[in-house]
């Protein structure tokens, strides 16, 4: 089920860029490019046009109204409210440390320099909603927002048979701190938060994941809106010893596997005992589990088991891959933290699943993946906030930083800039 790789063999078949797929085929890109012109040029129309081709009908407004998101309250129930709560207070807390001042610096008596810190005015969050809704997904995007302090907030969600969306999500966007809920989704719903309609607001950034279509939507309106980022599927790495639980590995190895086909779950071990039980408990829990087929799949197509030499190895493969999800799974685990480079997110020791970030303990769940981790980081606070520089000189500190300036803009061939500084000199002498 799931397939034994060298680590040369790793190497080629999941690390090297030669052998990267791009995100997304011209069909798909064809396809919402024409959504989006769409949406463009007849707003509501084509929201209601898509929606009847793809959700199989229009609900009556495409708000979600005051008293449906009271009644969602009574649809969910007590325990699972609770555990969003306490969910959401850990990621509140945590992203609250993140919080910024605007700070400025004196240079000398003459010089002044810092940056404003302002959140951005308008944001909108996509959430899946059909076969399967993420109310995670809503905290981990929508609390960061709040606490920068987003003026606007807008969730764009596709409704379910009879016209409403699922209730929890609703709850998960009243516990966040969301404003606005409208029952669309797709591309269409990209293209909405992008450009605005008849009904929905144009919005300066779009976070929240996706299917492909909505990734190839942000992908196309990016820069005339802010993304959060381009997520592939979604990844995770183990790394484990002779003192892991096969039981334990594969189960996190699974629990990767059925988010779809193309995730990808991957374990590096020094322990040629360890991965021989662990193929077999892999294929013991998948035969239980309701998304059998979709982990199944993903395991075999896309997963992969590496028996390395040392740690030391697995850690550099690691580092190259450079995954969404990182687990530590070996004796003293903690000491081993200072050897990763790479990854979107870490979970150290024995009982740390990922299932932990995922949903409870804080640090966001919107991270980077296929790669990116080498250059880029989970979703945060400072997604939402813009940071403009301030300069402020005097006549005299300008006098004494004239010659430098112009010597500098002349070898650029820009004399305009010169002129700039030396009329302010001349009007000084005169």
């Amino acid at each position: 089920m799931i397939s034994i790789y060298s680590p040369k063999e790793f190497t080629e078949r999941f690390i090297s860029k030669k052998t990267k797929k791009q995100p997304f085929t011209d069909s798909t890109l064809k396809t919402v490019q024409a959504v989006i012109e769409n949406v463009k040029l007849i707003g509501d129309a084509a929201l209601k046009e898509y929606m009847e081709k793809f959700d199989g009908g229009v609900p009556k407004q495409l708000e979600v109204t005051k008293e449906e998101r009271e009644a969602a309250w009574e649809e969910v129930s007590e325990d699972v409210v609770e555990a969003l709560q306490k969910a959401a207070d850990n990621i509140r807390s945590f992203h609250s440390k993140q919080l910024q001042q605007s700070r400025m610096m004196q240079v000398s008596d003459k010089i002044m320099s810092g940056q404003l810190f302002r959140p951005i005015e308008r944001v909108g969050i996509y959430v899946p909603g059909g076969k399967a809704c993420y109310p995670s997904s809503v905290l981990m995007n929508a609390i960061p927002a709040v606490l920068a302090g987003v003026e606007h907030l807008t969730m764009v969600t596709p409704a379910r048979g009879g016209g409403r969306i699922a209730p929890i999500l609703s709850v998960a966007a009243d516990i966040a701190g969301v404003e606005t809920i409208y029952k669309v989704g797709g591309a269409q719903a990209i293209a909405a938060l992008a450009y605005g309609t008849e009904s929905i607001e144009a919005v300066d950034k779009i976070v929240g994941p996706g299917n492909e279509y909505v990734a190839a939507a942000k992908s196309l309106v990016f820069g005339d809106v802010g993304i959060d980022m381009i997520a592939g599927p979604s990844e995770v790495a183990i790394i484990a010893d002779e003192t892991s639980r096969p039981d334990f590995v594969a189960a996190d190895l699974i629990a990767q596997a059925e988010h779809d086909e193309k995730a990808r779950a991957f374990l590096l071990t020094t322990s040629e005992q360890l991965l021989t039980e662990t193929i077999k408990e892999v294929e013991k829990q998948c035969a239980s589990l309701p998304r059998r087929e979709i982990a199944e799949t993903s395991l075999r197509n896309e997963g992969g088991v590496v028996l390395v030499r040392s740690v030391e190895e697995a850690f550099d493969l690691v580092n190259q891959l450079a995954p969404e999800h990182l687990e530590i799974q070996l004796n003293h685990a903690l000491s081993y933290l200072g050897k990763v480079k790479n990854a979107g997110s870490v979970f150290i020791g024995h009982h740390t699943p990922e299932s932990v970030g995922d949903y409870f303990a804080g640090p966001n769940h919107v991270l980077p993946t296929s790669g990116t981790a080498r250059f880029s980081s989970g979703l945060s606070v400072d997604d939402f906030i813009k940071k403009t520089t301030y300069v402020y000189y005097s006549e005299q500190a300008l006098q004494n930083a004239a010659p430098y300036i112009e010597r500098i803009a002349e070898k650029e061939e820009l004399d305009g800039h010169a002129r700039a500084v030396t009329i302010r000199m001349n009007q000084s002498e005169g």
